[in-house]
This record gives C-alpha cells, structure tokens and sequence, in this order.
C-alpha cells in the first residue's frame, strides 16, 4: 500500500496541537489534493512541494497524491506542512525509508529550490513535543530558538534532501545549539538618569517589589514616561519558565521571537490610537495583543486620558486574571496576559503650564471631565495612583540629586521577591482573599485607620484589598515580619487620585 504516516503540529493560541499527515498514492489521472480544513497558505503549498522535491534530484509521483491533515475539523494555516507533506510523498513512492518517520515531528516551509525556511512558534512546538517525546526536525534558525526549551533531540536542517539523507541514515543532521545567551545584567536605561522625583522612585520601586499597577499624574515634562522607561531595570531576573513563557508567545506573533532577547522583560508601550483588539489580541486567527506580548514584563500606557475609555475596559478582566480568552466562530484561544501596567496622565486637559493646580486654568468641572474618560472599575484596579510634581531647574542641574542606581534598588527589590517566594509561589499584588487574610493581618490600631480611610475616601472592597496588598510589599522592602502603621499609612497615601474624585 503506498500509504505513508507523519506527525507535525498546528499552533491554537500557545498551544501545539498534534497533527497526523496521511500521504497516499493511487492510480489514475496525475492530481495532488490537500485536506483536512487547509487555509491558503497550506493548498499552495502543492507548487513549493512539486518544485522542492524536483530540485532536491528526486522524482515527483506523477500519480493521484491525496494529502489528508488530521484531525480534519482543526484549521491548518501557513507554510510548516511543507517538509512533512514533501517526506511523506517521497515515503509514500518508495524513495525514502518510512519505518522510522514515527518518532519524528517534521517543521519547516520549502523554497522551490528545496532550502528550508524558517517557521513562526517553534518554542509551543518544541515544548509539546519534548512532553511527548518525539523527536523535532525544524529549519536550522527555528532549531536554534526551539534549543532554548533544553529537548534534547532536535535536529536543525538546511533543506530538504539533507532530511533525507539523516532519515535513510546516510549522513546524520547536527544538532540543534542551545544558545546560552547571557542577559545583560545592566539596562541602558538606568534610574540614577532620574533626577529629583525621590517620592515617585520610591513608589516605582515599591511596585516593581509587589509587580502592582501603577499610575503617575503630573503636568507634562516631568518625568512619567523616563521612570516608567526604567521600570525593567529594577525588576528581579526573570526565571526559565517565565522566560519561555514570554518568548512562546512572541514566537508566535506576527512579530517573531529575538533570541538576543532571552531573558529579557518585555516593555511594550502601544499608542493611545490601539484598538481593543489590538490590545488584548483577536482576529479570524486568533492572535496575541499587546498584553499578552507584554506577559512577565511591563505595559506602559502613556496619555492614559487619551485612550478611549471602552478600550481600557477590555483590560479589566485579564489585570484580575492573568489570561485572556479570545472567542470567535470558527475556534478559541487563550493568552497568558500576566503583566504590569504603568500608565501615565496628565491631570487636566490644558496646556503645557498647567500643574494641576496653581497655574492651570482649567474649570473643576473641565478636571473631573478629564478624568472621567478612565472609569472607575479600572482605576480600582491599580494599587498607587501617585501625583510626579514639577521639577525645580536647580535640580536638573544639581549632581547632587542624581539618585541610586538600578542596581541598587534591584538589590532591595529582590530581597523582598524572595521574601515573597517564602511565604508562596505569587507576588504580593497577586495574592488572594484568603492569602490576604494569612499574609496582611493588622492589629486593632491599624485596623481602625485603616476603616477610617475607607469612610473618607469611600474606597470598595477591592481597593480595601489593594491597600493590604500594597501595605504587605512595604514591610517586605523594609524587610519587616508585620504590617506597621507606617507601612499602612504610606500604603493609603499612594491612592491619590481616590482623594481627588472623593474631595
């Protein structure tokens, strides 16, 4: 029977799912077809067959080749079924050996030449199979970033006839190199730039301990955006796990995965004109928005006024979860979305004199207009709400006030992540009701300046929660056991913007 069985995998969402490619030759007219809910880039993939295995000095079938992808109700999209659809029709004919093609998974798009390129989601691809301990045949670049999930058996080829020379075992493909790419230990963009604004370093330092959301309010020029810049450099080194994670999903983005990158927190910074969609991710293929390319990093939202409100409420589930579930007809995806925001505004919508206060001209009801384009569901969900005041030009020019490094305050930050590790495997902000409960008690006299800051600012119970969380992340810095009054009452002071709305 000329009949040959091969594996590869299509990608939904993060996920690889197992694709079994059937290639069978029969009589008749000489006719090629491809089934299984093929899109476009999987039927063309007939031509970049036929002329691949021409050039690579072997005989296409000139028979009836039925192509069916398995299983037949998933959509297979783009150019990786080329070099199992090539190898099964050489199996299929008899010119390659196919007892052993079981144990191997094959990736990979074909030129017409027979050289093989490139593939997006290589690392989902590698994970899964490395769980189901297959062997991985990917183009040599995809092998290099696929090397990164430590499989042990994957092979990097240059084209198709080299494929097919390690299957017949007439000469071995090499192996694909784990490249131990080092991160640096010291961003370009250092906090000892910061000049002044010693309060909002100390709350940006506080957030990066606790990973909570952050929003700055100032006039423009003051520095927002140049600390929120810095943010990574003060963040604790990302784990393994959490690295693969981040660069699975970049691998699997329009985008693609820099392998120079590794280990690296992402900072993603979208223009207020993005869409909702473009922000959590969608379309026809379901695919990661800005949030999810931002997961175990760090999402600035600068000029947050200027973003249109529906758009920032999409953010508000997956800020409480971590995950984002894109829906649509014909399949759904998740998103791991597990990342903090720092935003920054303006306090009212004049021009560039204004401070909010003394010189701004702006009505009260011009202000609370501003500030009623962020709704209040989304505002509660960010832990410090923190004002960034002008800034004196002595001190500008004053060395004096340049401020400790990065280096420095990632020290404190990540003496507090491990006090956090002790007590579970989640940050501060991350914590649920009863951890809060374990992890944030309060004595009688806090409780009571605590009750009496939620009756004057009129605070719910999730920013009751918040402050807690926020009040635990300062004794972790101040390397304290208990919450203290003082770490309490800074904890409440970082809520700014709820003393403004309930003024």
């Amino acid at each position: 029977m000329q009949l040959a069985t091969l594996y590869t995998r299509a990608l939904n969402g993060i996920n690889a799912a197992i694709v079994t490619v059937e290639v069978h030759l029969s009589n008749g007219l000489p006719a090629f077809s491809i089934v299984g809910l093929p899109e476009a880039a999987v039927r063309e993939s007939r031509d970049r067959v036929r002329a691949a295995i021409i050039n690579s000095c072997f005989e296409f079938p000139a028979r009836k080749i039925t192509v069916n992808l398995a299983p037949a109700d998933l959509p297979k999209d783009g150019g990786r079924y080329d070099l199992p659809i090539a190898l099964g029709i050489l199996a299929a004919s008899g010119q390659i050996d196919k007892t052993s093609l079981d144990q191997y998974e094959f990736h990979g798009e074909l030129a017409l030449s027979g050289l093989l390129r490139e593939v997006n989601g290589s690392l989902p691809v590698a994970l899964a199979a490395q769980k189901n301990n297959k062997i991985l045949v990917m183009p040599t670049k995809s092998a290099e970033q696929a090397a990164l999930t430590e499989h042990p058996n994957i092979y990097g080829a240059d084209n198709l006839l080299s494929v097919c020379q390690h299957i017949q075992g007439l000469k071995r493909l090499p192996y694909a190199k784990n490249s131990k790419i080092t991160p640096p230990t010291d961003n370009a963009l250092d906090m000892s730039d910061v000049r002044g604004q010693h309060h909002t370093r100390r709350a940006l330092e506080i957030a990066a301990a606790g990973r909570h959301n952050m929003l700055m309010i100032g006039p423009p020029g003051t520095g927002k955006s140049m600390l929120a810049s810095r943010l990574p450099s003060i963040l604790p080194p990302m784990s393994t796990q959490q690295a693969l994670e981040s660069a699975a999903i970049n691998s699997i983005s329009s985008q693609g995965f820099d392998i120079q990158r590794w280990k690296q927190r992402p900072f993603r910074c979208p223009h207020h004109t993005a869409s909702g969609v473009a922000l959590v991710g969608g379309g026809s293929k379901p695919s990661p928005g800005e949030i999810s390319l931002a997961h175990q990093g760090v999402l600035f939202l600068d000029e947050l006024t200027e973003f249109n409100r529906n758009t920032l409420d999409v953010l508000r589930e997956p800020m409480e979860t971590g995950t984002i579930t894109i829906s649509r007809a014909a399949r759904q995806a998740d998103f791991p979305a597990r990342f903090q925001l720092i935003a920054a505004m303006n306090p009212c919508p004049q021009g560039y004199t204004c401070d909010g206060k003394n010189l701004c001209r702006c009505t009260p009801q011009q202000q609370l207009k501003h500030r009623n384009r962020i709704s209040a569901p989304f505002l509660d969900r960010i832990d410090i709400h923190i004002e960034v005041p002008r800034i004196d030009k002595q001190v500008l020019g004053d060395s004096s006030e340049k401020g400790e490094s990065s280096r420095q305050i990632r020290q404190r930050v990540y003496t507090a992540y491990q006090r956090q590790q002790q007590r579970g495997p989640r940050f501060n902000a991350e914590l649920t009701n009863n951890e809060v409960e374990e992890f944030c008690t309060l004595t009688n006299k806090e409780r009571l300046l605590l009750d009496k800051a939620m009756d004057k600012l009129k605070l719910s119970a999730r920013a009751y929660h918040r402050i807690l969380k926020l009040a635990r992340t300062i004794a972790d810095i101040e390397e304290s056991a208990d919450i203290e009054t003082a770490h309490l009452t800074e904890a409440i002071s970082y809520r700014s913007l709820d003393r403004f709305i309930n003024s």
